[in-house]
């Protein structure tokens, strides 16, 4: 296994992409084989309490595009210079949907810092992502239909495209349907190892 190796995992939110990253790991320990998760929305959203940009979580979608960027800019430059050594699951979007439209989740100045080996997108039926938002209390989602939660999946697979051009690394598509967890688990294990 190649050391410091980094691996991206997106899906929107619902997918249960991190539930997906949890079981991954786990099994991967079972082998001997480490990663550290990483959260980037966690990066950008300790640095956006401490600036008083946002009181929660959920309300960094609405910053301004500036905020966005800045808060962005310092969290690959932090998860790039915990990665040197380590392998690293950098679990995060590929896009964010805004009131103004789709922002990148990783443009070009977190591509340079980050340089992953791997993107993994996490993808299931809109429908079931639905349903699963509207069973999570924990989190205070904007409501959308299933349509529009499969054109952001369609436009995270063609943004992946292009993140992959710039830096040449792989895309892999893993389906968390219900029922199947196991199997998205088994899935990104193979990318993992």
């Amino acid at each position: 296994m190649e050391m410091g190796k980094k691996v991206v995992v997106t899906g929107v939110p619902g997918v249960g992409k991190t539930t997906v990253i949890n079981g991954a790991m786990e099994k991967l320990a079972a082998e001997g084989i480490t990663y550290e998760a990483v959260n980037f929305g966690t990066f950008m959203f300790d640095v956006a309490c401490t600036k008083n940009l946002v009181s929660d979580r959920d309300e960094m979608r609405k910053l301004g595009k500036d905020d966005q960027k800045h808060l962005q800019q310092v969290a690959a430059s932090e998860i790039a210079a915990m990665s040197a050594d380590a392998n690293i699951i950098i679990d995060t979007h590929s896009s964010i949907s805004t009131p103004a439209g789709f922002l990148a989740g990783l443009p070009e100045w977190v591509l340079r810092e980050l340089m992953p080996d791997v993107i993994v997108l996490v993808e299931t039926d809109p429908d079931q992502i639905l349903m699963r938002r509207l069973s999570d209390v924990s989190r205070v989602r904007d409501m959308e239909g299933a349509r529009s939660i499969a054109g952001h999946q369609e436009f995270n697979r063609a943004i992946a495209a292009a993140y992959a051009m710039y830096t040449g690394c792989t895309i892999k598509i893993v389906g968390n349907d219900n029922h199947l967890l196991e199997h998205a688990i088994d899935d990104l294990v193979n990318v993992l190892r």
